[in-house]
């Protein structure tokens, strides 16, 4: 039995999975991180700071300058591949776990998607925590570098309420976020697979406009979550309280201040990020495994 359980885990292909989801991480952060940098501004600043993504875009490029849009990149970009790698590697085994069957159904895909969620919660949430942390710097002499950032949640609050700081709603945001992700995905490219059903299999641009699709689901799934996350790993000290309880508080917060559209403040900037970033995430993730594939026979 523990042996059936050891095979269900590491299976000869998780190598390949484990790689060519760092592949697909780098992709995204490097294509995403822009409008990742404005989303999460449009989340987490005060409410006249900003009249909207435009402004946010022109008063950073003024300010702070071009590469202000990269702003907290180095958290995400170290921690991004290991992120994904254990989220793909994790909805491999998910799949497994779920089914002995190399075919799917959606509903399956989409429980497999919010168990490799849950599981990518563990990374996610602190490499988000620092990104997050960094990206509410405005330009000011007093910003901080990654570094001493890291140092400052480590030495005031240590691992649990500094480093692994809304860990529980990054669980809640994942479990609905992945599941739609991996749904998306996989309608969007069975559809494409009826019409291209050659040897040659799928082209790359309908690999792309798949991810993409998975990265709108993605978002649809889990936006108003994804806000309280930002504003809650933002916060100068740690939540009280249980989970649902500070995950109450914060939703509360948000509709005294801005009403209900204020859980979807930079939802427009994460839909247009979602297109090339999760497209060039599924892109290099199928293509660097087909090619580990071709090339270790496993």
């Amino acid at each position: 039995m523990g042996r059936g359980v050891f095979d269900t885990i590491w299976h000869p292909s998780t190598v390949n999975e484990l790689i060519a989801g760092s592949v697909g991480g780098a992709a995204q952060v490097l294509i995403g991180q822009p409008l990742d940098t404005i989303k999460t501004r449009a989340q987490i600043a005060p409410k006249s700071m900003f009249k909207g993504p435009m402004d946010i875009l022109a008063q950073t490029l003024r300010k702070e300058g071009a590469l202000a849009l990269w702003k907290g990149m180095a958290s995400p970009l170290i921690g991004i591949a290991g992120v994904n790698s254990l989220l793909f590697t994790s909805y491999a085994v998910s799949k497994r776990i779920i089914s002995p069957f190399p075919e799917f159904s959606l509903r399956q895909i989409s429980a497999a998607g919010a168990m490799a969620g849950a599981a990518n919660s563990l990374l996610a949430s602190p490499v988000e925590m620092f990104k997050v942390r960094m990206q509410g710097q405005y330009g000011e002499a007093s910003d901080k570098r990654l570094r001493a950032v890291v140092s400052d949640m480590w030495t005031q609050w240590g691992f649990r309420k500094g480093i692994m700081r809304g860990f529980w709603v990054t669980v809640a945001r994942e479990i609905p976020a992945y599941a739609g992700f991996y749904t998306g995905f996989e309608f969007v490219k069975r559809r494409f697979r009826r019409r291209y059903s050659g040897p040659e299999g799928l082209p790359v641009w309908a690999l792309l406009a798949s991810g993409s699709c998975g990265g709108i689901s993605y978002w649809l799934a889990c936006y108003p979550l994804d806000v309280i996350k930002s504003r809650v790993q933002l916060r100068a000290t740690p939540p009280t309280g249980t989970p649902v309880q500070y995950i109450a508080h914060e939703f509360k917060a948000i509709v005294t201040e801005s009403g209900f559209i204020g859980l979807f403040r930079g939802l427009s900037p994460s839909l247009l990020r979602s297109i090339p970033a999760a497209g060039a995430t599924f892109g290099a993730f199928e293509l660097t495994r087909e090619y580990l594939r071709e090339a270790t026979g496993v």
